[in-house]
């Protein structure tokens, strides 16, 4: 997108949302179960950015995301804090990249801790790369009519003489 002297840019106050401040391992714990939980606010976002392909457009989306993952970890915090931790704890001690094969168990108590107390399974394997059909409210936006010019130059007509190319053809192989 380029900005422009005509460009309007949000103000402050639209901008200003409480920010997640989370680490890297406690997003990454929390990130099936979040993903799964905010399914629908977050394709409504990447719908509204997709097509709409200005992000000032989609503000109000973006603050529904930061909102529902807030409420997830304070839900999170409240009833499986403990689980949550040592799962985070052992993706951010156990290997450099954070992997989840060193932590099974501790994601088996933090998964069976969440089935508990909410009754949210863990998404299956390969859940978020399956095709989804996603239905918003939004009006689809209007899409810019492609512009039809008509033909600068008129054809040949039909009994203008050809005559054979100077240097032979290009295509001397089909003659």
């Amino acid at each position: 997108m380029v900005i422009t002297s005509n460009t309007t840019l949000p103000e402050e106050s639209e901008l200003n949302v409480q920010e997640l401040n989370l680490s890297s391992a406690a997003l990454r714990a929390g990130s099936f179960h979040l993903g799964k939980q905010c399914e629908n606010a977050n394709n409504e976002f990447m719908l509204c950015r997709q097509e709409l392909d200005d992000p000032r457009a989609c503000l109000g989306e973006g603050r529904a995301v930061t909102s529902c993952a807030l409420d997830f970890f304070r839900k999170v915090k409240k009833s499986c804090h403990e689980e949550f931790m040592q799962y985070a704890t052992c993706l951010d001690k156990s290997s450099g990249t954070m992997a989840f094969s060193h932590c099974r168990k501790t994601q088996g108590v933090f998964d069976k801790c969440m089935k508990d107390n909410f009754d949210w399974d863990r998404p299956s394997y390969g859940y978020f790369a399956r095709a989804k059909v996603h239905k918003t409210a939004r009006e689809e936006p209007k899409k810019e009519e492609i512009a039809v010019y008509p033909d600068a130059t008129p054809g040949l007509p039909a009994d203008y003489p050809t005559p054979p190319a100077k240097y032979g053809s290009r295509f001397f192989w089909l003659e």
